[in-house]
């Protein structure tokens, strides 16, 4: 007898249904419908953004006035829009002074990065705070004032850590678990919403 797949779920089979390119779409959405980043005409930055439903959905609420570029090791190749562009890149060793010569300022940078796990949740976690540094010191850069960054992040002790840091240069800070999030997964979603017009230099 087979053995159902266990990534063969309610949200995937969705996703085949509406056209996604990956199931995370639902997580973006629903965190996007509660608290409105990406609005029409936005400039958008998409850190991980392989296998492209992220920039997929960004790129249809932002509409044709808006712009994406996605950063992955991965170009999502199925991912074709006059409005986007992918630049195949490693995240922990990306100038963001360079990139932002690439793509200009944005209004909100997202990033659904995350570490090859090895089931070592210390180990898991520690390397996703690792990501999300590196995500933010892109973001810092690249975000204009008033601007929002949403990130993964695997639950552990450096969550409160990283709240701190994202809050020396945003107003509010939420933590956001979408429903979409596998059940017996440790990830969740931090939101650093509108950025100080005054935000400490990098």
């Amino acid at each position: 007898m087979a053995t159902a797949n266990p990534w063969d779920d309610h949200y995937a089979r969705r996703a085949k249904r509406e056209k996604w390119l990956a199931r995370s779409v639902y997580k973006l959405e629903e965190i996007d419908r509660k608290f409105r980043l990406i609005r029409p005409g936005a400039r958008v930055l998409d850190l991980g953004c392989f296998p492209g439903s992220w920039s997929q959905y960004a790129l249809k609420q932002a509409g044709p006035r808006g712009d994406v570029a996605g950063v992955d090791l991965t170009v999502p190749e199925r991912l074709s829009a006059p409005n986007f562009r992918a630049i195949q890149a490693d995240v922990l060793s990306l100038d963001p002074n360079r990139l932002l010569e690439r793509v200009g300022q944005r209004d909100v940078v997202i990033s659904d990065l995350a570490p090859k796990t090895t089931g070592v949740k210390s180990a898991d976690a520690s390397r996703s705070a690792e990501l999300v540094r590196a995500a933010f010191r892109i973001a810092r850069v690249l975000l204009k004032p008033e601007g929002h960054f949403l990130c993964k992040v695997f639950e552990g002790q450096e969550v409160q850590d990283l709240r701190q840091e994202f809050s020396r240069d945003f107003r509010r800070i939420r933590g956001v678990r979408p429903k979409a999030v596998r059940k017996g997964s440790r990830e969740l979603y931090l939101l650093a919403w509108s950025r100080k017009a005054q935000a400490p230099a990098p």
